[in-house]
This record gives C-alpha cells, sequence and structure tokens, in this order.
C-alpha cells in the first residue's frame, strides 16, 4: 500500500493505493477515512485499489469553508489524474454516493461501471427516521462507544443494531481517524442542498443501486427511486442489511458488487465523453415517472 498527499484547490488531501490491476475507486461516506474500507478491500485482491480522505476527514486538511458536491467532484478527478488513471470503476457509498453521482454525470468518460450503495438523490429524495438523522448530526459515534453503543441501532439499522461484536469492530475501525467536529460539520455543510434527481437520467453507465431494508438512515425507497432514474440501473436488495452493510456482512455484499463489476466478455463497453456536454440544471423537479407511493412499497 502507498500513501501520498495531493495539493487540490489549497488542500492536503490524502490518497492510498492498493494493488495491481484494473482500477477501483472507491469514496466513503460522512467523516469517514480510508481505514474504514480496510476489510472491503482485501476481497478485491486483483485490484488496483483508490481511496481518498475528502477534506475534514481522516489525513487530508480540514477547509476553512463547506465543500459543494459539485466541487468534490473535481476533486475526484484530481485524485485520479494524480494517479495517472484515465477511467475506473467507481463505488460511492452514503455521502460518497452523492460524489459519485455528479463524477460519473460531470466526466462520465471517467467511469466505467457505477456502483451506488446506501445512498441518495439528495433533494427529492426520502427522509431517514428522525432519531437516525438526529444521529448523523454530530460525530461523537466516532470518539465515543458509548455514545456508538447507545445510538448504533436508531441510526444504522441491520448487524450493527444487532451484534455488539459487529458494534466493536465498526467502533474500533472508526476510532483510527475520526474527523474534526469543525470537518465533519464543514461536510455536512457542504452536502446541504444538493440533489442529482434532475441529472439521473443523464447517467449512461451500468449502474449497480444496492441498499439494504433495514436502514433507517437511508430508508430503502431511496434506492429504488435511483434505480427507476437512472436508464441502465438494477437494483439489488440486502435483506435484513442496515447502513453499514458493506462492513456488516462484508464476504456476501463484496461477492455481489464482484460480479456486477466482472461482466462477461464482450460485455463491457466503455462510456467515453464524446457527445457529452456540461450542463446546468436550475428548474424545479418534474414530477416522477411513477407514484411516489411505489417507492416506498
Amino acid at each position: 500500500m502507498t500513501h501520498n498527499f495531493i495539493t487540490w484547490q489549497g488542500h492536503q488531501v490524502h490518497v492510498s493505493n492498493t494493488g495491481h490491476g484494473d482500477p477501483l475507486l472507491l469514496i466513503t461516506g460522512l467523516g469517514g477515512s480510508t481505514e474504514m474500507w480496510a476489510p472491503f478491500v482485501k476481497r478485491f485482491p486483483d485490484r488496483r485499489i483508490i481511496r481518498f480522505d475528502a477534506p475534514g476527514a481522516g489525513r487530508s486538511s480540514t477547509p476553512l469553508f463547506p465543500l459543494p458536491v459539485a466541487m468534490l467532484s473535481d476533486l475526484v478527478t484530481a485524485v485520479l489524474d494524480a494517479q495517472g488513471v484515465e477511467q475506473a470503476d467507481v463505488i460511492g457509498f452514503s455521502y460518497g454516493g452523492a460524489i459519485a453521482q455528479q463524477f460519473a454525470f460531470a466526466k462520465p468518460g471517467r467511469v466505467r461501471r457505477l456502483v451506488l450503495a446506501g445512498t441518495t438523490c439528495g433533494l427529492y429524495g426520502i427522509p431517514g427516521s428522525f432519531n437516525a438523522l438526529a444521529g448523523l448530526m454530530t460525530p461523537l459515534r466516532y470518539y465515543s462507544p458509548t455514545y456508538f453503543e447507545r445510538t448504533a441501532a436508531a441510526t444504522f439499522g441491520g448487524m450493527t443494531g444487532r451484534d455488539p461484536v459487529a458494534r466493536r469492530r465498526m467502533m474500533e475501525t472508526r476510532r483510527k481517524s475520526p474527523p474534526s467536529p469543525y470537518g465533519y460539520a464543514m461536510q455536512l455543510l457542504g452536502a446541504a442542498g444538493w440533489s442529482s434527481w434532475d441529472f439521473l437520467p443523464l447517467i449512461p453507465h451500468e449502474t449497480l443501486v444496492i441498499n439494504g431494508d433495514d436502514d433507517p438512515l437511508i430508508p430503502l425507497a431511496n434506492a429504488r427511486l435511483l434505480a427507476q432514474r437512472i436508464p441502465n440501473a438494477r437494483l439489488e436488495i440486502v435483506e435484513g442489511a442496515g447502513h453499514l452493510f458493506l462492513w456488516d456482512d462484508v464476504a456476501s455484499v463484496s461477492g455481489r458488487i464482484e460480479r456486477f463489476l466482472s461482466p462477461p466478455p464482450g460485455d463491457d463497453e466503455p462510456v467515453s465523453d464524446e457527445g457529452f456536454e456540461s450542463v446546468t440544471l436550475m428548474h424545479p423537479p418534474a414530477a416522477a415517472e411513477r407514484p411516489l407511493v411505489e417507492f416506498l412499497q
């Protein structure tokens, strides 16, 4: 594994490289760091895994002001450029899924296949429960085992909520590179008001939308919405899984993702930027093609 820092927009951004083979870019959730992907990375021994800490988290510098999701999409481009990678498979988890959506839309030729895990379109998505959202408002779960133990079930559901061993394992990982309170606040504010609703139909990639059905933070309805609006998307539901399903059941979930990312020979046409234009969408969202009640089923 190699670690380095790139300078981007005045920020020092920590980037990690592991292994060799076709590049796979991992974009983590709110306050998360490259350390959190360690169990997942082991499941892809034949891939070159690229990870980075978004400003405000991990080993990267803390921004003075919030960085919008669209700006962080430009950071993804800078990370790939610095690693000499023209195109990569991209997995975006939760907040990282928002960045992945924005990047796939803005730079379609840089993405081969797209995985959106436990994420949402932002505005016009289906909000989580009050208790789950309240738990997300503070980074205390990265620092206090007691707080994490007390709130994990309501915030994350799934195995993390049910199994004390899973909670302890996740807590140990989170404490290695916790975000600063100010950096965490800047990430929260940077995500405020973002939405992919308008441009989801313009994402051209083969996309796997995967979500647990016991996720109080990002309800399953959001995955159904993403899968319906992205033209070449498929939906996979992980039964009994909560928000942290990538880590709760890493063997099974990574297997599903690897099968999606490794199509049969001749069944993988790369996407290029040719024919795509940068579009600024300012109008309100159109009505969904199906009634909202269908997403809630």
